[in-house]
């Protein structure tokens, strides 16, 4: 079994400088937060990495814990139980009995965004860890992407390209190494519009289930 972690920023990264100034302004009026990049979560023996976007304000930032705190990480994480990815109890903070079970989750983007969207500077800044985390995941199977920016970020690191492998939320793309999912982002917005229902959200992670 791999040993080797992958490569990640440390709490002081300063490779985007919008981002480092929004983590120094919320340290100063949160200084019990996170406020610094989220690294990873779950085995990197893994056969299923689910890459988000970038660390909520009141999730992820504040807990430390990706997807950990806020209303995505609600559905997501009660999916994973569900379908066996996850055992335990999810309670929105780092300290509950979560524990991932060959899956791993991370973000495009480590920092908190202004307005959770990260620009393209960015994304391509955080690239490398992104990079690591597949080069570094021997046993890995298949990548979620959830959002589009997500899954133009993976294709990009790969180098394949948008216009062959288009997004759509339950599409699967066959590439060399790996299979690359797709989902609608479970964000609020997505849940509270209708655009993603938990139903739908249910199918991918069935799809899934069949490559691991």
């Amino acid at each position: 079994m791999s040993r080797k972690l992958p490569t990640k920023p440390n709490h002081e990264c300063s490779r985007c400088t919008r981002l480092r100034s929004l983590i120094l302004q919320n340290r100063a009026k949160e200084p019990s937060w996170h406020n610094g990049p989220v690294n990873s979560f779950g085995d990197i023996n893994a056969k299923l990495l689910i890459v988000g976007l970038a660390p909520g304000l009141k999730g992820a930032n504040r807990t430390g814990r990706v997807f950990t705190g806020d209303h995505a990480g609600d559905l997501l994480y009660s999916t994973l139980v569900k379908f066996g990815l996850a055992r335990g109890k999810y309670e929105r903070q780092i300290q509950d009995s979560l524990v991932l079970n060959n899956c791993r989750i991370t973000n495009a983007v480590r920092c908190l965004p202004p307005e959770n969207k990260p620009n393209g500077s960015e994304i391509k800044n955080c690239a490398p860890f992104l990079i690591s985390e597949l080069e570094t995941m021997e046993n890995l199977r298949v990548v979620l992407a959830l959002g589009g920016l997500a899954h133009g970020a993976i294709l990009t690191i790969i180098e394949k390209p948008k216009s062959i492998y288009k997004f759509g939320h339950n599409a699967f793309h066959e590439l060399d190494k790996f299979v690359l999912a797709d989902s609608y982002h479970c964000s609020r917005y997505n849940t509270n519009t209708g655009r993603l229902t938990e139903n739908m959200f249910h199918d991918v992670f069935k799809r899934i289930l069949t490559y691991l």
